[in-house]
This record gives structure tokens, C-alpha cells and sequence, in this order.
């Protein structure tokens, strides 16, 4: 597994990202570019807990079951699955670009078997920490929860496109914006670590109820950026 940085790649990727912030590809080439040896130390840790070892253990993938939209809807409408997929359903969101864009990096080929799944469980979950954590898809509930992803695995891209992203967006939120970054790198630190989670099992349980067993603190720096964010928080607490 590769584990040497590459700021020259990660900064043409930056400088392209800058030009047109919606190019998803980039955002990967900058995570991978940066990332060391952040990946291979996650793995490991990941096959070194239980709930790691049961996950590996099966043939079934977290894709399948956050994929299984009937499964989801009748669960409970205060569970983790139906919240999940309000999430979808209200950002107009399917996996298929998410996938494609990882796809065009080396997620799929670092690692033995096990590490290549734990990458690509960990890719899947992405959508499931924006509704556990409460940051929304506007681009300061993005960089935000960059900012506690990031305390989560030390992967060094993910700090600098939080940065990025931060610098960009002073212009319109001033500081507040900073302060929302410092708040979720500290919530990311203070939390249950997340890629180890049994989300399938996770997914069945009240959305508050899992907040509290993974000790995801309230975002409000980033909640008082946006009433928007906010009214969303509070309907799916």
C-alpha cells in the first residue's frame, strides 16, 4: 500500500477544484494524494477490533444494505434507516456518482482483500456521517464535516480541502466559518470511531439513540450558519 504523499499531484487537483468545485474527482485525487499512510494505519486498526472482525467475516457489503430502499422505509420513521433516506430522497442523491468518481482513483486496488473492503466500506458510510453528524450538503456542512472526518482518520487531504473550503467560504460567513471547523475536528476527536461501526444494525436503531451511543456532539457553530440546517437537525432528531 502506497504510503508516501504527493503535494505536487494534490495541488494541481486543488488548482482544478478551485476552477469548478463541483468536479467530485478532484476532491478524491487530493484525499489520495495526501493521504500517506492515513489508509493502511485505518485498516489495520479497523481488523484489529470485534466489530471489525464480524464485519469481514460476512459476504455481505454496507452498499447492499443502504441500497435496499424497501428494507429502509419500513423501518421506524425515528430510525437511523429512515432518516437516511429522507437524506437521499430530499438531495435528489443516489450512490452512482459517489461510486464512479472513487472508482477513478486506487481505492479498489490498495491492500490486501480485507484493507480493499474496509476502503470501500468506509467510502459507502459518507452519506450516513452527514446525518449522524447533522453537517448538511451546503459546502460549509461539507468542509465541516471534512474537518471531523479527518480527526476521525488523519487523512492529511481531508484537512486541506476543509481548508480550502473554509478560505473560500470567509467571504461570505467571516470567521464563523473557522470556528465551524474547530468545532468539528474537536467533535471528531471526542467520538466513537466511526468506520468501525456495524452500520447495518446501526441503521435499524432511533437517530437520536445512535448520536448518543457514538457520542456525536451537536454541531451548532455550523447549525447557526444555516436556520435551513437547523430545522433539518431538529426534524430528524
Amino acid at each position: 500500500m502506497a504510503n508516501r504523499m504527493q503535494p505536487l499531484v494534490a495541488l494541481r487537483a486543488l488548482k482544478e477544484l478551485v476552477r469548478n468545485p463541483d468536479d467530485t474527482r478532484k476532491v478524491f485525487e487530493v484525499i489520495e494524494a495526501m493521504a500517506g499512510n492515513a489508509n493502511e494505519k485505518s485498516a489495520a486498526r479497523f481488523k484489529q477490533t470485534p466489530s471489525g472482525q464480524r464485519i469481514l467475516a460476512t459476504q455481505g457489503s454496507l452498499l447492499d444494505s443502504l441500497r435496499a430502499r424497501d428494507a429502509l422505509q419500513a423501518m421506524s420513521a425515528d430510525s437511523l434507516g429512515r432518516a437516511y433516506l429522507h437524506f437521499l430522497d430530499s438531495e435528489n442523491l443516489s450512490f452512482d456518482g459517489l461510486v464512479e468518481a472513487s472508482e477513478t482513483t486506487r481505492l479498489q486496488e490498495e491492500g490486501d482483500k480485507d484493507s480493499q473492503r474496509f476502503m470501500l466500506r468506509q467510502r459507502d458510510q459518507h452519506d450516513l456521517w452527514h446525518v449522524v453528524t447533522g453537517y448538511g450538503r451546503d459546502i460549509a456542512g461539507e468542509a465541516s464535516l471534512l474537518a471531523f472526518t479527518y480527526a476521525q482518520t488523519r487523512n492529511r487531504g481531508l484537512g486541506v480541502i476543509a481548508l480550502v473550503g473554509g478560505l473560500k467560504l470567509a467571504k461570505h460567513y467571516g470567521f464563523s466559518i473557522f470556528k465551524s471547523l474547530r468545532q468539528g475536528y474537536r467533535l471528531g476527536k471526542r467520538a466513537a470511531w466511526l468506520p468501525q461501526q456495524e452500520w447495518e444494525t446501526l441503521l435499524q436503531l432511533p437517530l437520536a439513540q445512535v448520536r448518543d451511543l457514538l457520542n456525536v456532539g451537536r454541531p451548532d457553530v455550523y447549525l447557526s450558519l444555516s436556520a435551513a440546517s437547523t430545522a433539518a437537525y431538529t426534524q430528524t432528531s
